[in-house]
């Protein structure tokens, strides 16, 4: 009550001055009395009663020492949010942006305890709200009429998905469909050279690789006899495969031979030595001097789905599968697997043999491509870690100057080329392809396009993808064809611009940092409601980050409980059980 009479006395003076300066009489500004200011403060302690302070939530780590990047989160107020870190990241706006840290309800995640119906039934805030799913055929969004942003075009959003780039074209071709994603290699010039089509190209953000595991995590596998868990046989395996002859006869155009693992177009993605050249005569050697000179038997694992990284995997892999045979006497099976189970077997490290993955830029930043397949607390797909990588990569990533974090990326690059967790093979180029009366149609380099913003001029949009999500709780999945679905209806409190990279305020209006960057500060979008209704604050957010951030969460539980996201951007989960 104090601050408010001392601001209404200073107006009441500020105002006496104008009517001076005007020519006009000043008058003494009044004195307030006694029982007007009891009475004013009996007003005011009344309306604090109405209007109780905000119960805001807080979580925090006991001390830094559990080896994660968090030390608190907190809803400062209904509209404002604090994420205190144990050491800087100038990449944090970039990774908060990702869609995996998007925000639901806090009522609603707790009454699906993390799973159930959180899987299946997201409640958002973005521009579509999910109707159906209809598992194996398709699913159907609705328009969010209650959106806080510019409305969708389409009232309806379909997703279907064909693993075949052949069929995914004829659905196109018949009008069925109004676009596609992924075009096949061969399909670019008859798309450009139909008049009722248009043919949109990515960057090639993305890299292709050939994985090793060094130690699988399967019960009763003994890794003594494993050949992969031999340095020198991965890099001869690294030096025995002719990867310009696989780009040359399988990729589409904009696609090039990945000499590092990172794209050249990510700051210090191509810093220090190139990887393996081609040469046959080498890895014979070097494979007889780690003792197999006979080769060895093996598996070649990959999911029958084309990626911008992998336009066609099955003849990529029986390449592969040749070029073994014929350079390293390795006699590798191929076995195909169905997508969710492959990338969930992936990260659990129970792969034993070879298998072809990829990777597509989620945010423009080397953690997003090194930390997170070879950082300290990266899944396991590649096996046991390596220190001299993980300790060069935790320096490197709480620098903010490129020119700061070059000698530790290089460093970390020339240790991954000496131990070959994996082979990187291509940077691919790929495209989407849309009818030609479509507006808004656009392709995102990071594969996150926007339907809202597309209009085909009628009330029903379809879009046919690759594959069928595995979930639609994007915390706790990592394929693209998941994501895509989740970003028409969850949004997180940054975003990236429509179509490109750049990071824009999303739920949050706008964000500060302090000098060292290790305390950020969000400044929540008001009067922004979820698909059911309910309101949008600080405790939402909360609530929707700790889930993956603490494994005491009661709701810490998703489809497969890896939040392989979250462990492999912001470190160690709070409250781990001991391994």
């Amino acid at each position: 009550m104090k601050k408010n009479l001392s601001v209404l006395f200073s107006l009441l003076v500020l105002a006496s001055v104008v009517l001076a300066a005007c020519g006009a009489p000043v008058t003494q500004a009044p004195v307030a009395t006694e029982a007007a200011t009891e009475a004013a403060t009996e007003a005011a302690t009344e309306a604090a009663t109405e209007a109780p302070a905000y119960d805001g939530l807080t979580v925090e780590a006991a001390s830094c020492d559990y080896g994660g990047e968090f030390k608190s989160m907190k809803a400062v107020d209904a509209h404002t949010v604090q994420l205190d870190l144990c050491y800087p990241d100038p990449a944090l706006p970039s990774k908060i942006a990702f869609s995996a840290f998007a925000i639901e309800p806090q009522e609603y995640l707790e009454s699906t305890g993390g799973a159930g119906d959180l899987l299946e039934k997201p409640i958002g805030t973005g521009p579509y709200k999910l109707e159906t799913w209809d598992h194996g055929n398709q699913i159907v969004f609705t328009r969010n009429d209650a959106y806080w942003g510019e409305p969708a075009h389409a009232q309806t959003l379909v997703f279907k998905w064909s693993t075949e780039s052949a069929q995914r074209l004829l659905e196109l071709q018949s009008g069925t469909v109004d676009g596609i994603d992924n075009v096949g290699p061969d399909d670019f010039a008859t798309v450009e050279g139909d008049s009722n089509l248009q043919l949109i190209t990515r960057p090639a953000l993305n890299v292709m690789y050939m994985g090793f595991n060094n130690n699988p995590k399967v019960e009763g596998f003994d890794n003594s006899t494993n050949p992969l868990a031999n340095e020198k046989v991965r890099q001869a395996i690294a030096m025995g495969i002719d990867r310009q002859r696989i780009v040359d006869n399988f990729y589409p155009a904009g696609s090039e031979v990945a000499d590092y693992f990172t794209p050249c177009a990510i700051p210090n993605g191509c810093v220090g030595d190139k990887w393996y050249g081609f040469d046959a005569a080498a890895a014979k050697a070097l494979l007889a001097e780690a003792g197999y000179a006979d080769g060895f038997d093996t598996v070649l694992n990959y999911r029958d789905v084309v990626r911008g990284y992998l336009p066609d995997p099955n003849v990529v892999a029986q390449d592969i599968q040749t070029q073994l045979k014929e350079n390293l006497n390795i006699n590798a099976k191929i076995e195909v697997m169905e997508s969710t189970a492959f990338l969930d077997a992936a990260s659990a490290g129970q792969l034993t043999g070879l298998y072809l993955l990829g990777w597509g830029a989620d945010y423009p930043d080397q953690t997003n491509f090194l930390d997170y397949h070879f950082g300290a607390t990266a899944s396991d797909q590649f096996g046991d870690k390596f220190e001299d990588i993980t300790t060069a990569l935790t320096k490197a990533a709480q620098l903010a100057a490129d020119s700061d974090r070059k000698p530790f990326y290089e460093t970390a690059n020339n240790a991954i080329r000496t131990h070959v967790p994996m082979v990187p093979m291509a940077h691919g180029g790929s495209a989407v392809a849309f009818k030609a009366s479509v507006t808004g149609a656009h392709a995102s380099p990071l594969g996150n396009e926007i339907f809202s913003v597309m209009d085909n001029g009628t009330d029903t949009f379809v879009w046919l993808q690759n594959g069928e999500p595995g979930s639609l709780f994007c915390a706790d999945e990592t394929d693209g064809e998941s994501l895509r679905a989740c970003e028409q209806v969850t949004q997180s409190l940054l975003g990236y611009k429509t179509g490109g990279t750049e990071v824009e305020p999303v739920l949050a209006e706008s964000y500060e940092a302090n000098e060292d960057l290790t305390v950020w500060t969000f400044h929540l979008r008001e009067g922004v409601t979820f698909h059911d209704g309910s309101a949008f604050d600080a405790n939402d957010v909360i609530a929707s980050l700790s889930l993956q951030w603490d494994a005491a969460n009661p709701t810490h539980v998703g489809r497969t409980g890896d939040f392989t996201y979250w462990n492999a951007l912001f470190g160690a989960f709070l409250n781990a059980p001991a391994q």
